[in-house]
């Protein structure tokens, strides 16, 4: 997830949905409301970590949370060069990745109904919309950096929405990239309590759209993966020559992304 959330374009909640644990992360982040909190102004320290231990999965969280942060520490250079060096090619695997993701949604729908349809279209023309924005300019202050942690992170849990686009369209992505890059942890820090307050708050939203309308979330989810495919498509077209030779590396790995995709999904199917 980290690694994907590092990318422009590809979705860390992508990745979670095709590992099957997507159900799981929202539900676990939708429960923390920090009740475990109150019994510290009582000096019940007892109760404190009883309450914290039935709010926080923190079995689950532990080793997602150090993934994703190893991720970003280590794998950030290497996701950049693969950009700016092998441009197309690394774009191809993304377009092979979300194509695998949306027909591995797909497979999780009952049946195929005319709602469903109509919102999987709303999904489509509404992130084609969102993706064909241009960046805007912003400033790095404080305030600004906590507003977009909030912002992206909420996209960084949604299956098809890339958080580091929607950082590139803030104007924070490659800010924040330096910031990684050299350590700066007043920004670093001040990004991660936005997209704490961010992912709290959303993810009460969507568990609730997932345990109540699930059948038209992941129709519109499928949407926003299809629509979002607009962003390395146009990349591919922008470093490749429209022919066969120059196209042809492109498909053959856009082919071998979808296949990993959906042998990854039917290996992790299993977990909650």
């Amino acid at each position: 997830m980290g690694s994907a959330d590092i990318v422009p374009g590809v979705s860390g909640g992508t990745i979670a949905l095709i590992t099957g644990i997507y159900a799981h992360l929202v539900e676990a982040i939708s429960k923390i409301k920090f009740a475990f909190i109150k019994p510290l102004f009582k000096a019940d320290f007892r109760g404190f970590w009883n309450q914290m231990l039935e709010e926080i999965d923190f079995k689950f969280f532990i080793p997602l949370v150090l993934g994703i942060g190893v991720a970003f520490l280590t794998l950030a250079k290497v996701v950049t060069f693969c950009m700016d060096n092998y441009t197309a090619l690394t774009y191809s695997f993304f377009l092979g990745l979300i194509i695998a993701s949306a027909v591995v949604l797909f497979k999780k729908l009952n049946k195929v109904t005319l709602k469903n349809l109509l919102f999987t279209i709303l999904g489509i023309v509404l992130t084609y919309i969102f993706v064909s924005l241009n960046p805007i300019a912003a400033n790095h202050s404080l305030i600004v950096i906590f507003i977009s942690g909030m912002i992206a992170i909420c996209a960084m849990i949604l299956p098809g929405i890339s958080g580091s686009f929607l950082l590139l369209l803030l104007g924070q992505y490659s800010y924040m990239l330096d910031a990684l890059h050299q350590l700066n942890f007043t920004d670093i820090i001040v990004f991660v309590v936005g997209a704490l307050i961010g992912i709290l708050g959303f993810s009460k939203i969507l568990n609730f759209l997932i345990k109540n309308y699930e059948e038209i979330t992941m129709a519109f989810l499928i949407g926003v993966m299809l629509g979002s495919l607009k962003v390395p498509a146009a990349q591919i077209m922008n470093s490749v020559s429209i022919n066969i030779s120059g196209l042809l590396p492109c498909v053959i790995v856009a082919i071998i992304a979808f296949a990993i995709i959906i042998v990854l999904e039917s290996r992790f199917d299993y977990i909650d």
